[in-house]
């Protein structure tokens, strides 16, 4: 990790990559399951708003260790958190596939 910075535009950038892939799912079909992905949409927001305010305030008493750690922690939690969002957006199309066959 080199900045908050970067780590405040890394966060940005895969949840907007996400959610931009939500939006072409939702163009592409078109049905019933835009409920489901936009649950996706909004888990996705809520976890970006959460990551922020992480990153925004760290203990004001830990050592740089710590510090370092909690920095380290949130970027584990980034690539985690989407991860399990992009299997909730295959299982929704893999649903879909399922459906139309």
């Amino acid at each position: 990790m080199g900045s908050i910075r970067k780590l405040k535009k890394e966060i940005d950038a895969k949840v907007y990559e996400l959610i931009s892939d939500c939006f072409t799912y939702l163009e592409l079909y078109p049905d019933k399951k835009s409920d489901e992905v936009g649950g996706i949409i909004s888990d996705a927001v809520h976890f970006r708003n959460d990551l922020i305010h992480r990153v925004n305030n760290p203990d004001p008493a830990a050592d740089p260790k710590g510090v370092k750690a909690h920095y380290q922690l949130i970027n584990k939690d980034l690539n985690n958190g989407v991860d399990k969002l992009c299997e909730r957006l295959s299982s929704v199309s893999k649903k879909k596939k399922k459906q139309s066959v």
